[in-house]
């Protein structure tokens, strides 16, 4: 459709349901209150955190509160808690800096997800009864984790295997999305590389679509455990 007969089509359109057209957008209306931004700000970061371990709880996420020293000791409970291997784990090195890498590597049958090893990551992920991630935040309001993929850091690690593991630290809870997307905002202003995914991830898979009964394990993990690492000064 060339220029003219766009202009001659929506003219006619116009005209047909009674009004003039309408040439220049409406300014937004004036929101009737700043929530989506401010809501639970006002927290300090303790409570904060208390808020994202009660949210997280209440979606029927394991947390296990631990320390810097003894977060390698909360993961490797938490695999014999729930059955331990076949594990896999990203190659995040901030899981290996934590020692948590190497001490489930050496008491469980356990690979890392790495990017020379192509298809073999999805089938180890597949066939894994327990993933491991390191959350790049946590989420007050809802109780959820954010998770960054990479070559690294496969999305598979958390979505496949039947339990999920994933450590994240106190200062690296936010109150919202809506903080989520103002950091990810400015990364993309400064021009640095975005992940290739983001998933925001509350709890064990589940759905209510039938009759809005609640079914846990549907299409991904039917439990997620939080290892929560106190490192608040």
């Amino acid at each position: 459709m060339d220029a003219q007969n766009r202009e001659n089509f929506l003219n006619k359109l116009a005209e047909r349901m009674g009004r003039p057209r309408q040439l220049v957008p409406e300014p937004m209306p004036a929101p009737l209150n700043d929530y989506a931004t401010t809501r639970l700000t006002d927290l300090d970061p303790q409570a904060l955190c208390q808020t994202f371990i009660e949210s997280a709880k209440a979606m029927m996420v394991d947390v296990i509160e631990t320390n810097e020293a003894e977060a390698k000791s909360a993961v490797l409970s938490a695999c014999e808690k729930y059955g331990g291997g076949p594990i896999i784990l990203t190659g995040d090195e901030r899981l290996a800096q934590l020692g948590i890498t190497q001490d489930v590597q050496a008491n469980y049958d356990a690979d890392i997800w790495l990017p020379q090893n192509g298809d073999e990551n999805l089938k180890h992920a597949e066939q894994a009864n327990i993933g491991i991630n390191y959350a790049e935040y946590g989420l007050a309001e809802s109780g959820g984790v954010v998770l960054f993929s990479g070559k690294d850091k496969g999305r598979s690690v958390s979505l496949l295997p039947e339990k999920s593991i994933v450590v994240v630290r106190k200062s690296l809870v936010l109150p919202r999305v809506a903080q989520l997307a103002k950091i990810l905002h400015d990364k993309a202003v400064l021009g640095e590389r975005m992940p290739s995914c983001v998933n925001i991830i509350s709890g064990p898979s589940s759905t209510a679509d039938i009759e809005l009964v609640k079914v846990v394990g549907v299409h991904g993990p039917t439990t997620k455990v939080y290892v929560v690492i106190d490192d608040l000064a």
